[in-house]
């Protein structure tokens, strides 16, 4: 069995939320997660984009970076990014090889995400990186990703999702995202509900944390909307940013890249880095993050991909449909059985005119039929079909006009892009 095939054959482990596993994955690896300064990203929404916004604002800095994210749209090479761009296949089969010598040695296998998380710790230390930025992927306190020490964390807007690790309140929820705190770090709270601030400031003070409320003191001035990306000028406490255009589309991303931008002006007053503001104007003005509002073309079909994978994903998704085309428009949609499946397609509903239900290869992956059913039962006023195969999907809601909106989940949106591809 090659590296890479031992890798996925990890998937059959499942999710294991916990840190003994990948602290003795880490041992047996020399400990790579003390060897780079850490920064983490949690929250529920955003914490992907903000990712990769910092990570480009460190690098225009001149900083050399790792990035750590997850799922992968098409290639797990995606997850993990040196210098912002992917690795080769050589190089992860080389470092597979590596954590599975090392998992060899634990009395019970990793989990896959434990296994990749220690292949982008062992391959930012190879590489030697100056910083690596490391995306949450469930939760926080017990994610692998917690594993290091991180200097600072950024924390994005906390909503429900993924309940049944989580907790079934928000304040559970931010509990569990806020174990990324570590003391006398530097913490970036992005603008949330009170009882999520509440629960975030208690976790901050226990741990001697600085936290930031990246929207105390920040002004947005002329602010327009231009073919979906904001344009505005931004003032914080610390300095100005005139005319600034977004790199990511979407209103929603106005938070974003004021907690992205708060961050980085934090990490540079408190000497851990040094940015001057043209780099902080790059990490929100040239950040790439696929599958997030990402408009393709595809036999002369615009196709808008987005993950929207949660109810507040899909509420932004449709307020950006609703806002920049004003009418009702073909959703091609796939949904994990395991997410708040009725209350995302009742988000979606307001801004569709049909659903075309599809399944990915994914085991959580809701049937389409089944998702059919629902989506008549919470949107009665929108056409409703099922195909299997997702490019099938695709082609079948192109013939009811574009763009075409593929949303649910972000594996679909690997499959989409993909196929594209």
């Amino acid at each position: 069995m090659s590296h890479l095939a031992y890798l996925f054959s990890l998937q059959q482990v499942g999710i294991k939320l916990g840190l003994d596993q990948i602290r003795r994955l880490d041992r047996l690896l020399d400990h790579p997660s003390g060897a780079v300064p850490a920064i983490i990203v949690a929250g529920t929404n955003g914490k992907g984009s903000v990712t990769a916004m910092i990570e480009r604002g460190l690098r225009a800095a001149g900083y050399r970076t790792g990035r750590f994210t997850s799922p992968h749209l098409t290639r797990l090479e995606e997850r993990f990014a040196i210098d912002g761009l992917p690795i080769d296949t050589p190089a992860l089969e080389a470092a597979a090889g590596r954590v599975r010598r090392a998992a060899a040695q634990m009395a019970s296998p990793p989990s896959f995400f434990e296994a990749t998380t220690a292949i982008a710790l062992h391959l930012f230390r190879e590489a030697a990186v100056d910083v690596s930025v490391l995306e949450v992927g469930l939760g926080g306190r017990l994610d692998a990703t917690n594993v290091v020490t991180a200097q600072a964390a950024a924390i994005t807007p906390i909503d429900f999702d993924h309940e049944v690790w989580l907790g079934y309140t928000l304040a559970e929820i931010a509990a569990e995202k806020a174990g990324v705190i570590k003391p006398g770090a530097l913490v970036v709270l992005a603008d949330n509900p009170p009882v999520v601030c509440e629960t975030i400031a208690g976790v901050a003070q226990a741990a001697g944390a600085t936290l930031i409320h990246a929207a105390d003191g920040v002004q947005t001035t002329d602010v327009t909307f231009e073919q979906g990306r904001i344009c505005c000028s931004l003032g914080t406490p610390r300095d100005s940013y005139a005319a600034l255009t977004l790199a990511l589309r979407g209103r929603h991303q106005l938070p974003n890249a004021v907690t992205t931008v708060r961050l980085l002006e934090e990490l540079t007053a408190a000497g851990q880095f040094e940015l001057n503001a043209s780099a902080v104007r790059t990490a929100v003005e040239g950040a790439v993050w696929p599958a997030r509002l990402e408009l393709i073309s595809w036999r002369k079909t615009q196709v808008l991909i987005d993950g929207a994978h949660n109810p507040s994903g899909a509420r932004a998704l449709a307020a950006y449909l609703t806002e920049v085309y004003g009418r009702s428009l073909p959703i091609v949609v796939g949904v994990m059985s395991d997410k708040r499946v009725d209350e995302i397609l009742a988000a979606l509903a307001p801004a569709a005119s049909h659903f075309v239900c599809t399944s990915v290869a994914e085991a959580r992956s809701a049937p389409p039929d089944d998702l059919a059913q629902r989506a008549q039962r919470v949107a009665p006023r929108v056409k409703v079909e099922a195909v299997l195969n997702p490019m099938e999907a695709l082609a079948r809601a192109a013939r009811h006009g574009a763009p075409v909106v593929v949303a649910g989940s972000l594996y679909l949106a690997g499959e989409i892009r993909g196929g594209i591809a």
